[in-house]
This record gives structure tokens, C-alpha cells and sequence, in this order.
């Protein structure tokens, strides 16, 4: 076994652990928009960010300042990633949280979620060396999974030489 480090310094994980005979690799995220997004703030225009976790890496966009229900964030995000990540199934699952800074209220507000499963994609890497998933849409949910809108990213994952 050896160590590490996160490609993410503000990670909660300062180091991960990678068995022998583990392929790590970086799986990129390319956050690029959301569309028909619930409307959370009817005074102004929503102000939205996207908190996205794997496994215990996080990432936080930048704030799509007045864009309303069809922000637009075009930023790349990079997590470290390993296949076998062993029989959780829960440890190849990407999340993304759409919140909505508010001025009022002492704390943001929840617009919605996603999750992308992605054992297939870093599997898929694993073998060929890289895999991409071109951009796509995901249903965007609030927390009783109805319908809040869509989101579109697009990934890859390669493995460290």
C-alpha cells in the first residue's frame, strides 16, 4: 500500500490510500450549465454555485452571478479517482449540489441535486488507458426527486502514468 496526495487541497482527505494493484487515475469534471432550474429567489435574479463530491473530495464553482434558472459555469474540476475501488458501489458516485447564495437569510439555499454514476467510465479508462463522456444532460432533482431543472457536464478519467 502507498500514499497519495489529493489533487484537491481544500479536500476533507489529506492523503488516500491505494492498494497495490489499484490503477489511480484523475477524474476530470467539466461543469458547463444547468437549464429551467427551479426559481428559489423571486425578488432578484438567482445567484448560483454547485458543490460537487466524490467520494470525499469536494469542489465548489464560482458564483454564476444573475444568471437566473440558466447559469453558465464552464469550469474544469479534478478529483482523484482509483479502479478497484473495491464493492462500494456508493464510492463511484458523483454528486453535484446546486445551491443559491441569498443576502437575506443567514445560509444558501438548496435548488437541487444530481448524481452521476460513474464505475463505467473510470473502468473504462482503467482499460484503454482514458475514457470521455462528452457533454450531456442530467435531470437536475430537489430532495423528494422531483423534477428542478437539468444540469450538463462532462467527464473524463485517465490514469497517472
Amino acid at each position: 500500500m502507498f500514499l497519495i496526495r489529493s489533487l484537491n487541497h481544500s479536500s476533507k482527505r489529506e492523503f488516500g490510500e491505494i492498494e497495490m494493484g489499484d490503477r489511480a487515475g484523475v477524474l476530470e469534471v467539466k461543469l458547463i450549465e444547468a437549464r429551467d432550474l427551479k426559481n428559489m429567489d423571486f425578488a432578484v435574479k438567482m445567484n448560483t454555485y454547485v458543490v460537487i463530491e466524490y467520494g470525499n473530495q469536494r469542489h465548489t464553482s464560482c458564483v454564476a452571478k444573475g444568471k437566473g434558472t440558466k447559469p453558465v459555469w464552464n469550469e474544469t474540476f479534478r478529483f482523484e479517482a482509483e479502479y478497484p475501488g473495491g464493492d462500494e458501489n456508493h464510492k463511484y458516485m458523483l454528486h453535484f449540489r446546486i445551491m443559491n447564495t441569498h443576502k437575506i437569510l443567514d445560509h444558501d439555499v438548496f435548488v437541487g441535486q444530481s448524481t452521476i454514476y460513474v464505475k463505467d467510465l473510470i473502468a473504462s479508462g482503467t482499460d484503454r488507458g482514458n475514457a470521455e463522456l462528452r457533454s450531456a444532460k442530467y435531470r437536475v432533482v430537489l430532495q423528494d426527486k422531483t423534477y428542478a431543472g437539468e444540469i450538463s457536464v462532462a467527464l473524463s478519467f485517465s490514469i497517472n502514468q
